[in-house]
């Protein structure tokens, strides 16, 4: 599937995949499908001959990559290291998070999963173990996400019930933001120029916004926006 997408992504610039392992290892292919699929334009090298070459181009792509995708490093599946020595995993690992994120209605297979074997030297012989673990996401965790949760819910059934879901909501803004001096009577008019959404948040996640990045009173829509 991946092997098929990337060759229609970048067919009009005629890069053909056909091993994973073998034609992704050293950032071409990678360089080309980050700069069509997000119109990224990477400061390197097209072409890397040199093992050394290719390490600096990894590292580049792979950190525009985890840019993108707002990845922490403990939270990256990969490596310049695990990718540059063809290690399947690590490739598709990171050929699914570039496919969900530049293409979130790309229709990946649910529910691929590896056995992974790990074996370590020690004192004592080899020590392994076994794990599972997925490539893509877990379907019934799919659809779990993809179910109205309890407001979507209330938000489907008749006016009476939104009426009570709107009031209730009311009360919980009132308390937070009326330790401001504000009172809150009515959702749609006073949160269209975001000031009250803003100071709620301040409330709720206990810091102070600078009165000087937004406008308190807002005269236009430029200023509410």
């Amino acid at each position: 599937f991946l092997t098929e997408w990337i060759n229609r992504t970048l067919k009009e610039e005629h890069i053909v995949v056909k091993s994973l392992e073998e034609d992704l290892y050293d950032g071409l292919v990678l360089h080309h499908l980050l700069e069509n699929l997000g119109s990224l334009r990477l400061d390197v090298e097209k072409i890397a001959l040199t093992e050394k070459k290719q390490r600096k181009k990894l590292s580049v792509i792979l950190e525009v990559v985890a840019k993108c995708l707002q990845l922490e490093e403990s939270q990256l599946k990969w490596s310049v290291e695990s990718i540059l020595a063809k290690d399947l995993l690590s490739t598709l690992h990171l050929l699914v998070a570039i496919a969900k994120h530049f293409e979130p209605t790309l229709a990946l297979p649910p529910n691929v999963q590896v056995e992974t074997i790990t074996i370590e030297v020690t004192s004592g012989g080899l020590k392994t173990s076994n794990a599972v673990e997925y490539i893509t996401e877990n379907k019934e965790n799919i659809e779990a996400q993809s179910k109205d949760d309890a407001f979507d819910e209330l938000f489907s059934c008749d006016p009476d019930k939104l009426d009570a879901v709107k009031k209730a909501l009311l009360e919980f803004v009132d308390q937070h933001v009326g330790k401001l001096g504000i009172n809150v009577k009515d959702i749609e008019s006073q949160f269209s120029d975001g000031v009250i959404l803003l100071l709620l948040i301040g409330q709720l996640e206990g810091y102070f916004l600078n009165l000087r990045n937004f406008f308190l009173t807002p005269a236009s829509t430029m200023e509410m926006v």
